[in-house]
């Protein structure tokens, strides 16, 4: 979710019913911080509490110090992540591809559990491919060294994001530890939701990609699981008011014209499952100023598509 859970989101996620929104991996690297990417990345006083930073890194010393660099700018969780499956950060024996290395995991999860005075978490996969899938070891290796709580999505690091998640292992990892463990991967439903946790026995969920364009999907779920209900779905009016304001949070946070093209991927999200959808998607993606941009979807989403495809 790098590129995508930006301070915007996270608070716009977090309104919408999230109890935690956890930072953008930022590298380990500090010497990379001084960069346009990182110093949006960094935690900010503004955001809501708890702030939770996620770092990424394969050595453990630039990890302890990422960690209590982020602290010191007041970050309250830190999570480690182990999860990512990118070229570019397993490249570097970071992310998922630390999987294949327990004795490096131990040292890294030992490293930032002693350097701060804060909640360490960590996000993993189940393991490196589906011939070794070791969740459950390094589970308890991490609650052995103190980590707080894990978030594990149901797939390896050589699944990337293909086929659907397996549960199987978050419930055997679940079973192995007595430290809360998130259930990630594919849970895009209130539906869902309640079976993954009833399949699993997880203590909650982690949702990811489901939530993009469609963060209204957490206050659902919250709903669904205390009243057994389903919601109706947001109005045209508020997926125009939410998406507005989301992308006005991006204007402000990156400047014009960068927050112009980073709101456009979020915009073609909002708009993926609407009539001609693909349409207005290319439409708006030409727009280079932020007046423009604003009321190119007040217009795709209040006006009828034929106006909008005719304008």
């Amino acid at each position: 979710m790098a590129g995508v859970t930006d301070a915007p989101f996270r608070n716009l996620c977090r309104r919408l019913g999230a109890d935690l929104a956890t930072s953008e991996m930022l590298t380990s690297d500090r010497r990379l911080w001084s960069s346009a990417k990182s110093r949006t990345r960094l935690p900010s006083d503004d955001e809501p509490e708890p702030r939770s930073v996620q770092i990424a890194g394969a050595d453990p010393h630039m990890m302890a110090e990422a960690a209590r660099a982020n602290a010191a700018l007041g970050a309250e969780i830190i999570d480690i992540n182990m999860g990512c499956p990118a070229k570019k950060v397993c490249n570097q024996a970071a992310g998922s591809a630390l999987m294949q290395d327990v004795a490096r995991v131990e040292a890294i999860l030992r490293a930032v559990v002693e350097a701060v005075d804060l909640p360490v978490t960590l996000k993993m996969r189940t393991g490196w491919d589906r011939d070794h899938r070791n969740g459950v070891e390094i589970a308890q290796i991490a609650e052995t060294i103190g980590i707080q709580a894990l978030a594990v999505h149901g797939r390896t690091r050589a699944d990337a994001y293909r086929g659907e998640a397996e549960y199987d292992t978050i419930r055997a990892i679940k079973a192995a530890v007595s430290i809360p463990v998130l259930a990630n991967g594919d849970i895009d439903s209130p539906l869902k939701a309640r079976e993954v946790l009833d399949h699993t026995g997880a203590d909650g969920l982690m949702i990811g990609r489901a939530a993009q364009g469609n963060p209204w999907l957490f206050r659902e779920i919250r709903h669904y699981l205390t009243s057994g209900d389903i919601l109706p779905s947001p109005t045209r009016d508020e997926i125009c008011t939410t998406l507005i304001a989301h992308v006005q949070g991006l204007h402000a946070l990156y400047g014009i014209p960068r927050g112009v093209r980073v709101a456009r991927k979020h915009i073609g999200w909002y708009l993926e499952s609407m009539p001609q959808g693909s349409a207005l998607r290319a439409r708006i993606n030409r727009i280079e100023d932020a007046e423009t941009q604003l009321h190119a979807i007040e217009t795709a989403l209040l006006q009828p598509s034929k106006e909008i495809l005719a304008a």
